[in-house]
């Protein structure tokens, strides 16, 4: 069968790992520690899928500047201190292992740094089935679409034959920037009400609904 879509990017972060809620706390815990206003958690989830830097800002408007260094050593210790007990959204191993098998392109964009996605392709053991990777540290910050341009370009896809698949209106915002298709999850740090309002070809709410939607679609 014709694929539809050669080369499918995901986010990382409540699209493949449920690690939404452990990211949430990691930012709760970091502010508490440095004596600053606990954000809720509908402005910790928010910033899910930014870089760091970008996140803190909006996340802890409170912050020094100054005080950026503090603060991300703090985040990454929270985090980092429970991150290889994090799971991937059920079926997903077995959904990036068949995709891979059909001979779609798989690529990650992500708001991690190059050594956290090192980390989780490791613990996730998906590693082997990713052609290409973009992360925070190494590129623009979501929603700007260079992660998108480098990937389309290091792996020969143009627009038309890529779509981006996530849980935030980052992710989706940074697909039409780049002018391929979004696919939005609402299982991960966004809700459905809020990725809908940016149009994605569809909005799907489980796992077993993502793989059902890229193989009839894809």
């Amino acid at each position: 069968m014709a694929k539809r879509f050669e080369l499918i990017v995901f986010d990382w972060d409540g699209t493949l790992m449920d690690s939404a809620a452990a990211i949430v706390r990691a930012i709760q815990a970091a502010s508490a520690d440095l004596g600053l206003p606990v954000p809720p958690d509908a402005r910790a989830r928010y910033v899910i899928g930014l870089g760091l830097v970008d996140a803190l800002r909006h996340a802890v408007p409170e912050l020094a500047e100054k005080d950026y260094p503090a603060m991300v050593e703090r985040y990454r210790h929270h985090y980092l201190s429970g991150d290889h007990e994090l799971e991937l959204f059920e079926g997903t191993h077995s959904l990036i292992e068949s995709l891979h098998g059909r001979g779609h392109s798989l690529a990650v964009a992500t708001g991690k740094s190059r050594k956290g996605l090192a980390r989780a392709l490791e613990f996730s053991g998906l590693g082997r089935f990713f052609h290409a990777t973009r992360c925070a540290d190494e590129c623009f910050s979501k929603p700007h679409p260079a992660m998108l341009h480098e990937l389309m370009e290091e792996l020969a896809v143009g627009p038309d034959a890529c779509l981006m698949i996530g849980d935030t209106t980052h992710d989706l915002q940074m697909a039409r920037n780049a002018g391929v298709a979004g696919l939005a999850v609402s299982f991960g740090a966004h809700p459905a009400a809020q990725l809908l309002a940016e149009a994605p070809l569809a909005c799907v709410h489980t796992p077993a609904e993502l793989r059902a939607w890229l193989e009839e679609q894809a």
